[in-house]
């Protein structure tokens, strides 16, 4: 029972992560096409990169009673592709996450900034000649 403990965690850790973009709608539930054709292409390149490094004979399968034992190819264990799902997905949900922080950030920092353009321009100088003589408004409110 013990040889699925790694493939049951990384399953755990997936639906965790789902559960975290269900409710905040960063990735899948925002659009469930790019977010599957984001994770599949790192998924894709990342399997590339370790059949690459298995075949130089830089990486090798290591031994655990943890996993499964079932390979998708000589020295590949099926573990790896859920674990590089998880990486895949989980840096997909960061970059969204920061994202949105970052947008929702510039928005409050030029919420108090008047319009551009020639309507903010006229307004202001059409404010000021009627408004001659008297204290300049300093945004407070009354």
């Amino acid at each position: 029972m013990t040889r699925f403990v790694y493939l049951a965690a990384l399953l755990v850790s997936l639906a965790g992560l789902a559960t975290i973009d269900r409710r905040f709608r960063l990735a899948f539930w925002a659009d469930a096409r790019r977010a599957a054709w984001t994770v599949g292409i790192g998924v894709v390149g990342f399997l590339l990169w370790d059949l690459a490094g298995l075949a130089l004979g830089i990486f090798a399968r290591g031994k655990s009673p943890h996993m499964t034992g079932i390979l998708l190819a000589p020295e590949l264990p099926l573990e790896e592709a859920f674990f590089l799902t998880l990486l895949c997905y989980v840096a997909l949900l960061a970059w969204a996450w920061f994202d949105r922080s970052a947008v929702a950030r510039e928005r409050y920092a030029h919420r108090d900034e008047p319009a551009a353009g020639p309507s903010a321009a006229g307004a202001a100088g059409a404010a000021g000649a009627a408004g001659a003589g008297s204290a300049p408004d300093d945004g407070a409110a009354p």
